[in-house]
């Protein structure tokens, strides 16, 4: 049984759970509780099929109260080191990514601070994942470089990273086999009023077919 058909069993199950009536059509599940998306998610030259959009196309027919929990506890499987640090999936969209990490002990420095590291993966999930829901499936994605600048510690409360793409990035992105980009990402201090950011991030993905890694792989190229 494939990852994917296991989801939508999963699936099955919570909507009976919440009284969804799922249903075939021709692109797929439908219902008649599905959330709508906004008019910048509605791209009809963008159809990007990959497992990630799969799946968010399989969660997208719950409950959007369920869809956070949902994503984060299936993300977390697929990449168990992010897992393992807490971060949660609030918002997953291909032109917007949002996640979040509470200021809890195990990801505390030595001052009580969130710390680097932690905010780093933060930044690094929310700008990797907007990549991998607008790549088709024949390319690999890999983060080429990254710069951190810390101008406060956050010291309690939440901190967030909000991963952002436009329809014209995303058109990029699709018609470019090789190529490479800042993925736009803002680091937001939940509990503070201050208005400039605590840290500030630039961090720079390539992409590049899977046939040419393996023809690194195997000597080719």
């Amino acid at each position: 049984m494939s990852r994917l058909t296991h989801l939508k069993q999963n699936v099955q199950t919570l909507a009976e759970q919440f009284n969804l009536s799922l249903k075939r059509s021709g692109q797929g599940f439908t219902s008649d509780q599905a959330q709508s998306t906004n008019s910048e998610d509605k791209t009809a030259n963008l159809n990007i099929r990959n497992p990630f959009t799969k799946i968010l196309a399989v969660v997208q027919l719950l409950p959007k109260t369920t869809h956070a929990t949902v994503l984060t506890k299936i993300f977390s499987k697929l990449v168990p080191y992010v897992g393992t640090t807490g971060i949660h999936y609030e918002e997953v969209t291909p032109n917007k990514l949002v996640v979040s990490l509470n200021n809890k002990k195990n990801v505390q420095n030595h001052i009580g601070s969130v710390h680097a590291v932690a905010v780093t993966l933060l930044a690094e999930t929310a700008t990797g994942f907007i990549l991998a829901l607008n790549l088709p499936s024949d390319r690999l994605l890999l983060v080429k470089s990254y710069e951190v600048n810390f101008y406060r510690p956050v010291k309690k409360g939440q901190i967030a990273a909000i991963a952002t793409l436009n329809n014209q990035q995303r058109q990029y992105i699709l018609d470019t086999p090789k190529g490479e980009m800042v993925i736009p990402c803002v680091i937001e201090d939940r509990q503070s009023d201050n208005e400039r950011a605590p840290i500030t991030v630039e961090m720079t993905w390539a992409w590049i077919p899977k046939a040419e890694l393996k023809q690194r792989r195997d000597g080719q190229v």
